[in-house]
């Protein structure tokens, strides 16, 4: 258990695009958090639906603030900018945490060193909150962090990383809609930060016909391909020294 000498300020960046159906569910997921020092920054990316209401329903237990409609990463971008935590935790409007996501993470990465970042399994649920499956890395130690992240095995909810990282590396790239999460993970494992992996799921995936991931599914199939040759180059030698990963990553493109 973390104890009264340190709790880092740990800011959750929320970003919602007509987030109606799912927003409140997950603002309490925050909020039930067992850490006791959060922030919570809700980013309204231009929502035409109900959202609005639910996030201002929560008064000053969150920042609320709203954009212009531009994409996940520029809401992401733009909590980031804003946020005064030492360290940031993404959580997307139709996701949830579980209740010891925060304290679970941060008890083990204040033991790492400083140029470390965490991330756990997760559970899939369905529109209904119910149980769909579980998704653990087995094995997990033979893989390296670019296997990791070129595999597609981190879920960018489960992360918590060090802002210091985002000051390093930059933020998130707005001209990606679908691969933003994978390309920055992949920048901060090339300047040297560490991935800590947790086996367990501390967080709850909801599967539904309105994610982006299904909405933006053409968008989706162009940007996965000039990732991989992006990555190609980024990590070469990293893929060259590795013939699985360098036969998985030329497939791609």
């Amino acid at each position: 258990m973390l104890t009264n000498v340190t709790h880092p300020l740990i800011s959750i960046i929320i970003p919602v695009y007509n987030g109606v159906n799912y927003l409140r569910e997950a603002i309490e997921s925050a909020l039930a958090q067992t850490y006791p020092n959060i922030e919570i920054i809700v980013i309204n990316d231009g929502s035409i639906d109900g959202t609005e209401r639910i996030a201002l329903s929560f008064g000053e237990k969150i920042q609320y603030l709203k954009k212009i409609n531009g994409g996940v990463a520029s809401a992401l971008n733009l909590g980031i900018s804003k946020m005064r935590g030492e360290y940031f935790s993404w959580l997307s409007h139709d996701d949830l945490y579980m209740p010891n996501k925060i304290e679970k993470q941060l008890e083990i990465l204040l033991r790492q060193p400083k140029k470390s970042i965490i991330f756990s399994g997760f559970n899939i649920i369905d529109k209904n909150s119910a149980f769909m499956s579980s998704h653990l890395i087995k094995n997990w130690q033979k893989y390296t962090k670019f296997e990791m992240v070129l595999y597609t095995m981190i879920h960018g909810c489960s992360l918590l990383i060090p802002k210091a990282a985002f000051d390093t590396v930059g933020y998130f790239d707005e001209t990606f809609k679908t691969v933003q999460d994978n390309h920055q993970w992949l920048r901060i494992a090339k300047s040297d930060y560490a991935f800590i992996y947790v086996n367990e799921p501390l967080i709850l995936s909801r599967h539904h016909s309105e994610q982006g991931s299904i909405t933006l599914k053409e968008i989706q199939i162009g940007e996965i391909r000039e990732f991989y040759k992006w990555a190609a180059t980024y990590v070469k030698d990293e893929i060259e020294s590795n013939e699985a990963l360098k036969k998985f990553v030329l497939e791609k493109f």
